[in-house]
């Protein structure tokens, strides 16, 4: 496949030498950034599946994390987002014409992963919609020894009273043309910059919370605001699908926050309780992002994630 040099932002809150980023190209033409950072002996590769408005730059204290436990590291820019193609004429609107196509980007993924000759194992480390879209590679055979989720995006959280109006729309918009227009309640703004740091739904970490506003206001080329009403169709569909079928035959752990107010928590509870060997961590006090919370939450994190990884490849 063909690697190109792609540009990757090391001036706020970078991640671990030596690192790079490259242009790879999916399998229906939507070109993708993958980077990567890979420590001299690593001892495997983890995966990062970003959620929907990440990008690759907001991982690299992830990769530092991992790093310093002795695994490389390769992360997304999901179609649509980042530095990614994006899908539409309005840049700041997320969008997908349809959830399966983010699978594309997985195989151009994991065919760099091999050209570049990322050292294996590999392992999957997915947070809120990377959940869901890493959720449906390992169950169709992705080939990594084990996952952490973090956050996932296993149901869309929707206020019960605004569910049946959310499916309505979301199913009879585009059939107007209009599925590529925001819904109700959602803005073009990213969330970092516009929520205050008090109640947000993030993180309870400052320092972590002022490195994404600053990541953002200083590249605002990776900024992307609401998903379409045509994302939340597809996620609705995504989501559902994938709550009626087994979970795989793969070593697991997921994260999520006592005081998660993103994605929806019981489907988190109910996809875990039926993954056989399967592992799930409610982290106190924590929201959304908890991979990106204080030090002691991060530190105990990442521990038992690599103690995860790590025992797969020698028990």
């Amino acid at each position: 496949m063909t690697l190109s040099p792609a540009p990757l932002y090391t001036d706020i809150h970078p991640g671990p030498d030596p690192a790079a980023a490259y242009w790879v190209t999916a399998s229906d033409g939507k070109q993708i950034r993958l980077g990567t950072w890979a420590p001299e002996g690593a001892r495997g590769t983890v995966l990062i599946f970003p959620g929907r408005t990440e990008y690759i730059e907001k991982y690299g204290g992830t990769a530092a994390e991992f790093a310093a436990r002795g695994l490389a590291s390769i992360a997304i820019d999901w179609r649509g987002q980042g530095l990614a193609d994006r899908m539409l004429d309005d840049p700041l609107t997320g969008h997908v014409e349809h959830f399966s196509d983010y699978q594309k980007d997985v195989a151009a993924m994991m065919r760099a992963a091999r050209a570049l000759n990322l050292p294996r194992p590999y392992f999957l480390v997915a947070h809120s919609m990377g959940g869901c879209i890493g959720l449906r590679a390992v169950m169709e055979g992705m080939a990594v020894q084990a996952a952490a989720f973090s956050g996932p995006m296993w149901g869309v959280r929707i206020a019960p009273h605004l569910r049946l109006p959310a499916k309505i729309l979301s199913t009879m918009m585009p059939k107007f043309n209009q599925g590529h227009r925001l819904p109700p309640g959602t803005t073009s703004e990213s969330y970092a910059l516009s929520a205050p740091f008090e109640d947000n739904m993030l993180t309870t970490d400052v320092e972590m919370f002022e490195m994404m506003r600053d990541q953002l206001v200083n590249h605002p080329e990776l900024r992307l605001g609401g998903p379409s009403y045509v994302w939340l169709r597809e996620a609705l569909a995504e989501t559902a699908h994938l709550a009626e079928r087994a979970a795989p035959n793969l070593p697991c752990i997921s994260f999520v926050g006592s005081n998660e107010r993103i994605v929806e928590v019981p489907r988190i509870h109910a996809r875990m309780e039926s993954w056989k060997g399967g592992q799930l961590r409610v982290v106190e006090g924590g929201e959304h992002e908890v991979l990106l919370e204080g030090p002691a939450v991060r530190k105990g994190i990442f521990d038992e994630i690599t103690n995860l990884f790590m025992n797969t490849t020698t028990g």
